[in-house]
């Protein structure tokens, strides 16, 4: 397995995007062509002070702007979508763990399914919620068994990781060996992030420290022996995303022409597969459920 300071070799530059959350401060996109993918630098010190806001709604069950309502609604719709994901593979033990379970929706949606569930949130405030709806979490995944689970889900959580190949491998670790992994992530090469470009909301600098193309999740899996069996789109998150971007780009929220650009951008990715943000359904090579 490579080492991470490859991740860092030949970087090229991309483009400069601003933090639009917290600091107003600008970062670099870098481009890595081997794995076709690109990082954020420099990486702040003091990293955990970036998430302080209750615009960075994962952290939090705001439902003050229009939005934070549409965000909160389209949620209720996912969680069932999830939901059906992981019970498509029709395990009996069903053990799960959500990483970056923020205030814990999704693990309360499934352990109301009879899933023991266990969740990775260092936020405490967002775990202190998360443990109100009867969910377990722990702020460390070292903590945990090795071959312990079922399935082990990361919705919009690798783009954060900081040390990356090392976090994959212990990923791994955690799985069962006939276990599955499923990550959520931004996808850069989508129309909406092409359109938007440095205003594009998915780039999140400096909280997303990581951004991926299809190309890279699936070279960066191999590196640990994992193959990337079936990508799903992410349809909703074209629209939740133009609608922050378009914000960031004009000042104001244009509903009419984010929905034209999500539309578009859907559109275009029935025949690209370059859809705004894509699911990766990710097994161990030398082994099948």
């Amino acid at each position: 397995m490579i080492k991470e300071k490859e991740l860092y070799k030949g970087l090229k530059p991309f483009r400069s995007c601003k933090d639009y959350t917290v600091s107003q401060e600008t970062y670099e996109l870098l481009l890595n062509q081997d794995f076709d993918m690109m990082v954020t630098l420099p990486v702040p010190s003091g990293l955990e002070n970036y998430y302080k806001s209750e615009d960075y709604i994962s952290h939090t069950n705001v439902n003050k702007s229009v939005i934070d309502k549409i965000y909160q609604r389209v949620r209720k719709h996912t969680l069932q979508n999830k939901l059906a994901l992981i019970n498509s593979f029709n395990f009996t033990d069903k053990k799960l763990l959500d990483i970056g379970s923020g205030t814990g929706d999704f693990l309360a949606t499934c352990k109301k399914d009879n899933w023991t569930v266990f969740g990775v949130e260092p936020n405490k405030e967002a775990g202190d919620i998360s443990t109100k709806k009867g969910v377990n979490i722990i702020s460390d995944i070292s903590l945990l068994k090795e071959n312990n689970f079922d399935v082990i889900t990361l919705w919009h959580v690798l783009e954060h990781v900081e040390n990356l190949l090392e976090y994959i491998e212990m990923l791994k670790s955690k799985l069962n060996p006939n276990g599955v992994l499923i990550i959520a992530v931004p996808n850069y090469k989508s129309f909406d992030a092409i359109y938007y470009k440095e205003f594009w909301a998915a780039f999140d600098v400096p909280r997303h420290l990581w951004h991926f193309s299809q190309q890279s999740i699936k070279k960066l899996f191999a590196e640990v022996s994992m193959l990337v069996e079936k990508t799903i789109p992410m349809k909703y998150d074209s629209y939740y995303v133009s609608l922050l971007s378009e914000k960031y780009k004009s000042g104001r929220t244009n509903f009419f022409k984010a929905f034209y650009i999500g539309f578009l951008s859907n559109f275009k990715a029935r025949s690209t597969s370059e859809y705004s943000s894509l699911i990766y359904v990710i097994k161990n090579t030398e082994n099948t459920i």
